[in-house]
């Protein structure tokens, strides 16, 4: 209704203005039987509300239909067989069924590329398997840089995966109550040769105890990303990465800290942002930008929190916050 005043405001604003003016031409013709003019007139305005109501009766469906945008498809075949409102049904869907169209288009073709990324990773694991047996029990020094590299092309195969399955999360999602110790453990051996050849020392502080809901498979990945940035970026300074866990209230904090080259301040409300690298970025040219921005993704669909605190030189310290773990 609101949207009909508005749109016929110039039709009535305009019929007012003409037959005052046409009241003022006959006042200055000599006509002076005002009675008999003003009943014209409100003959004049009768006939113009006569006509209103009938353009909104008639045009009533199109009306609400453009006022409550969002009920516009549901209601697509429910429309007047005045003109207008015909023709502009006409176009409405034949613009649905065309971006319909479109969009199922799309789709298809996301759910492909998804599907290819999919085998493609899982295919190149096999061969990478291959070499890692190959170059296990091999005491040449060349097969070590082999196998370190190997290791990077499989976080790298990972992360591909990982940002793949992102897009069908509700799908590939299962919670249950893991030990975070064991799953720290689990994860730092993974990244054993990682911590050797950057000389950093791996430092385990969680007790047996905690136990939280979440996640178990998305929980090692956003580990894998934190350890592997606190390990790149601490390579070298024969330092400790500390994994601890501890109580707030009644939440469950897992802390990861290094004490690497660290973030620097104008970087630090960017670093969560799709391939943002920064200043350690351009200086380290393994970094994609995609790690942390993994990360806040994951941890926001677990329901999580995730807080990061970095000095440049001193060290960086991340918190995954599990909310509400302790009863």
């Amino acid at each position: 209704m609101r949207l009909f005043i508005r749109d016929h405001i110039p039709l009535i604003c305009f019929s007012i203005i003409q037959s005052f003016i046409m009241l003022l031409v006959y006042w200055f013709d000599g006509y002076d039987r005002l009675p008999t003019a003003f009943y014209a007139i409100f003959l004049g305005l009768c006939l113009l509300l006569v006509y209103l109501v009938y353009r909104y009766v008639s045009h009533r469906d199109m009306y609400q239909r453009l006022s409550h945008p969002q009920e516009v498809v549901s209601n697509i075949d429910n429309v007047s067989t005045a003109p207008f409102p015909k023709a502009f049904n006409e176009v409405l869907t034949t613009q649905y069924r065309y971006h319909h169209q479109q969009l199922k288009s799309w789709e298809r073709k996301q759910q492909d590329h998804l599907t290819f990324m999919n085998q493609w990773v899982h295919q190149m694991k096999t061969p990478l398997s291959v070499i890692e047996l190959i170059t296990q029990d091999a005491d040449d020094t060349r097969f070590e840089s082999i196998g370190e590299e190997t290791d990077r092309l499989r976080q790298g195969l990972e992360m591909v995966l990982y940002m793949a399955r992102l897009e069908t999360f509700a799908q590939d999602f299962h919670v249950d109550k893991v030990e975070l110790r064991e799953l720290v453990n689990e994860v730092i051996q993974d990244n054993k040769r990682s911590f050797i050849r950057s000389y950093v020392y791996p430092e385990i502080m969680v007790d047996v105890g905690f136990v939280v809901e979440t996640d178990a498979k998305w929980l090692r990945f956003i580990l894998q990303q934190v350890l592997s940035n606190a390990i790149k970026y601490s390579a070298g300074s024969r330092e400790k990465v500390t994994v601890s866990a501890f109580t707030e209230e009644r939440a469950v904090i897992l802390e990861i800290k290094d004490h690497g080259i660290g973030i620097p301040k104008s970087d630090l409300s960017r670093v969560f942002r799709p391939f943002f690298t920064g200043e350690n970025g351009r200086a380290y040219k393994e970094s994609t930008g995609m790690g942390l921005y993994l990360v806040q993704e994951v941890i926001d669909r677990l329901n999580h929190e995730i807080r990061l605190a970095s000095e440049a030189g001193v060290g960086t310290t991340v918190q995954i916050v599990f909310p509400y773990a302790l009863n």
